[in-house]
């Protein structure tokens, strides 16, 4: 199903700051928008009456005040449009499709390999009239826009899987791509366990590693787009022993983990686990060697955490990934970061595997209002 894709209309710059706080609300009166803008009643009168006129805003019933007055109530109109978030994870594809107040109008999840018609199934939800603000793609790579071209993976570990994907995406759309640990540092940030802290680092561990960095309530992307590519970190650094391009993440991921598990597990022990969670799953109910595997997988994060102190010294580190969000690493994890540096606080992911997508679909969100809003002044 095609999408309209046309250009978002040239808005005055009152009507553009009273979108973009209707979008942040969802749903509000006119002085409610008055005072959220910091504009005069008369001017937001106006610009909702512009609004409108634009099918962007639409009236949503009525509200009653303490003094018994009724106000209309406004929310986004119909030409406001939607946007597009797809989580081109390990395993799976995760797609949602927002508007631009956030509220979830559909999504779909599928295999990896699957992931253009993952996008197709979430995309046949939406009516064909909806304009499509923007696209925000979460890749497991750097990203980078080299001038003059679009947005690409940097190298080739998510560019095959992004070129199948991509043939689903509706021509006409600007496309971001982000990288998907930067956008689970976010989700962290706005609705997990960062909420309230506007520094923290989210340090990932699972198939791979990686560090979202929030410095200020933003991410941190650096001079290459590679801010927290901890995999680049030199390992082993010791005498005689030649640091391997990504050897850390080699050493510290869940494929080596589940070999340490298999070299250590005796017979006596039963069947050897061949999954993190069929591991953790274990080590609760106390058996001694899935103890001891935990154990030391806990201290090797703790001293990677130890050396994201010290270079950050974020005072908050969240741990997510499909190991590392597991709590049972917690003690272990700060047992050795307090050994090797100052008082960091470290908890769990509280968002989970959905982290990557919902971080993503506020990204876009965030990206979607400013097509709208970004002619400002246009008119004035």
């Amino acid at each position: 199903m095609e999408h309209d894709v046309a250009n978002a209309p040239r808005l005055t710059e009152s009507a553009s700051a009273v979108f973009a706080v209707l979008a942040g609300a969802g749903r509000a009166t006119r002085p409610q928008l008055a005072s959220l803008a910091g504009l005069s009643k008369p001017t937001v009168s106006s610009a909702v009456a512009e609004l409108e006129s634009a099918r962007l805003a639409a009236h949503s019933g009525t509200a009653s005040s303490g003094t018994g007055r009724t106000a209309a109530v406004y929310r986004l109109g119909p030409a406001a449009g939607a946007v597009l978030a797809v989580d081109l994870g390990p395993a799976l594809t995760r797609v949602r499709v927002c508007a631009l107040d956030g509220t979830l109008l559909a999504q779909a999840d599928g295999s990896r390999e699957d992931s253009a018609d993952v996008v197709r199934e979430a995309l046949d939800a939406l009516p064909a009239s909806a304009p499509l603000r923007t696209i925000v793609v979460a890749v497991g790579d750097v990203t980078a826009q080299r001038e003059g071209t679009a947005m690409r993976p940097a190298t080739a570990k998510a560019g095959p899987v992004f070129d199948a994907m991509a043939v689903a995406l509706p021509p006409g759309v600007p496309v971001h791509l982000e990288n998907n640990v930067n956008c689970a540092a976010l989700a962290e940030l706005h609705e997990g366990a960062a909420r309230g802290h506007h520094t923290f680092g989210y340090l990932r561990i699972g198939v791979g590693i990686g560090l979202g960095i929030v410095v200020g309530g933003r991410v941190l992307r650096g001079a290459n787009g590679a801010a927290g590519e901890l995999a680049r970190l030199p390992y082993p650094w010791d005498d005689g022993r030649e640091p391997r391009h990504e050897a850390l993440e080699e050493y510290i991921g869940a494929r080596s983990l589940l070999r340490r598990t298999a070299e250590a597990w005796p017979d006596a022990d039963g069947p050897c686990p061949r999954t993190a969670e069929r591991l953790f799953a274990l080590a609760g109910e106390g058996r001694a060697t899935a103890r001891a595997v935990v154990g030391r997988h806990a201290t090797d994060v703790g001293r990677l955490a130890a050396a994201v102190t010290a270079v950050l010294d974020p005072g908050l580190i969240v741990l997510g990934g499909s190991t590392g969000a597991y709590p049972q690493l917690l003690p272990g994890v700060r047992a050795e970061l307090t050994r090797l540096s100052w008082p960091t606080e470290v908890v769990s992911s509280t968002v989970g595997d959905l982290g990557t997508v919902v971080g993503a679909a506020r990204l876009a969100v965030a990206r979607g209002v400013q097509t709208v809003t970004e002619a400002a002044g246009a008119k004035d």
